[in-house]
């Protein structure tokens, strides 16, 4: 698994967290990280839009949080982990994934070859990929906000920064290779 690293505009990276530690727990006994809750505010949503609130939904949303970037696969063994036998098997977390996305509460983002990853969807980001090592820094959209204007100027594109991730290599790769 990747480490995910927090960048804001002026490339200062935080760590974003070690996956393996859990959230915090808010009054309600309800996990939070960021704007996004697990728990009754989940199941107000689904019981809103007729869908019950299964213990599986429940482990799918607080894996995706957990883990801050990660593959269906990676969210479904960490749901498993977590869990033991009642843990979703792969199929319902692709379905869980879907349902969660349309409801607002996870994000996707293709970081190039191989299977999408999703992230709780606490605020829009654009994700930097390592080529080398396959680390993961979400960054703030404003980076692009030169490029969206010239695409909206030129094009009357609009961009969806929230989606972009773009493919490099990290200072660490970067380093390692000059010392070679």
């Amino acid at each position: 698994m990747s480490h995910t690293t927090e960048v804001s505009n002026d490339g200062a990276g935080q760590p974003a967290g070690d996956p393996g530690v859990r959230a915090p727990r808010a009054r309600g006994g309800r996990r939070r990280v960021g704007a996004v809750e697990t728990g009754p505010d989940l199941a107000e949503q689904l019981r809103a839009r007729g869908l019950r609130s299964t213990t599986q939904r429940q482990q799918v949303l607080a894996a995706v949080v957990e883990l801050a970037h990660g593959t269906p696969e990676d969210i479904g063994a960490h749901a498993r982990a977590a869990s033991g036998s009642t843990a979703p098997d792969t199929s319902t977390v692709y379905r869980t994934l879907e349902l969660l996305e349309r409801l607002g509460l996870v994000w996707h983002t293709h970081l190039g070859k191989g299977a999408p990853i999703y992230h709780a969807a606490e605020r829009p980001h654009l994700h930097v990929v390592c080529a080398s090592c396959g680390d993961i820094a979400s960054v703030d959209t404003d980076l692009l906000s030169d490029a969206a204007e010239r695409l909206s100027a030129d094009l009357g594109f609009t961009l969806d920064a929230g989606h972009v991730a773009l493919s490099g290599t990290c200072r660490a790769c970067r380093t390692r290779s000059e010392q070679s």
